[in-house]
């Protein structure tokens, strides 16, 4: 799918919610613009809609995202349909650089996991703080559990949980265990009008307004760490990167200025995000 194609799909099958909020501000027909792979969680969270505008008013560079799950927006950035990826599955990432699709790697921010069910409880995990223990007692109990089932990065590490429980959900698929195929907003909404356990990021479950019967169950796990990156798409593979405007975003996110903005953002007087990106020499 050559670049072109894809950016028109994009916007047609995303519109407003899919298209960062850099697009927000006016934008003339030569107005430098870059467009940056992303996860729905940034999108969803609000993060960019108050980030991305800032950016844009300072360089006059306009950011245009497209919001899928990680693994969606891997496979965009490797067909090189976009400047720069701003995923959240390390392991991912890496194997992303190390291919040759991508220039080099930076942390940029991160927050955590939390398991959110019924307050009902059905299973007996409320107040946990094991994600694995967690996940063999909704197992054990056969409680309705929604999963993304996307290749997301919340997904994938809901697999990895799964997997160091000793338990293989998709054997259960259809029964207990149910896949969404959908964004994280939307596997909320199906977690709540089921009233089923769910694996999110803490700020989209922040920022979600329809918790229905919902609550968080289990946190604070260090399995539940949440850790986010930027890379911009390699030039050399795909010579359509508009590699300085991207460093240039990228460079500005690891900027001070860049990791005051993303520890600025919160939602009812909680933060969302917590920049750790590394201090450039």
């Amino acid at each position: 799918m050559t670049r072109r194609i894809f950016l028109s799909l994009a916007v047609a099958l995303f519109g407003a919610a899919a298209i960062g909020a850099g697009a927000a501000m006016p934008a003339s027909a030569d107005q430098p613009f870059i467009v940056v792979q992303s996860t729905t969680s940034t999108q969803n969270s609000g993060l960019l809609d108050y980030l991305l505008p800032i950016f844009t008013k300072k360089t006059g560079i306009e950011v245009r995202v497209v919001a899928v799950g990680t693994g969606q927006a891997i496979k965009n950035a490797m067909n090189g349909d976009g400047d720069v990826l701003l995923v959240h599955a390390k392991p991912a990432e890496e194997k992303f650089v190390a291919a040759g699709h991508g220039v080099s790697r930076h942390d940029v921010m991160y927050n955590d996991f939390v398991i959110v069910g019924p307050s009902e409880d059905p299973a007996g995990i409320g107040g946990g703080h094991d994600a694995v223990a967690a996940l063999q007692k909704i197992a054990e109990s056969k409680s309705i559990f929604a999963s993304r089932g996307d290749d997301s990065g919340t997904n994938k590490k809901e697999m990895r949980l799964w997997k160091a429980a000793g338990i293989d959900p998709m054997q259960a698929s259809g029964t207990w265990y149910r896949e969404t195929g959908s964004g994280m907003g939307a596997t909320l909404n199906t977690a709540a009008g089921m009233n089923a356990y769910t694996l999110t990021d803490r700020a989209t479950w922040i920022s979600f307004n329809n918790k229905g019967n919902l609550k968080i169950q289990v946190e604070g796990d260090d399995q539940l760490f949440n850790q986010y990156g930027v890379i911009l798409v390699n030039p050399k593979k795909h010579p359509n990167v508009k590699a300085k405007l991207g460093q240039a975003f990228i460079d500005w996110l690891l900027s001070p200025e860049g990791q005051t903005v993303i520890a600025s953002y919160k939602m009812d007087g909680q933060q969302l995000f917590f920049p750790n990106a590394a201090p450039t020499s």
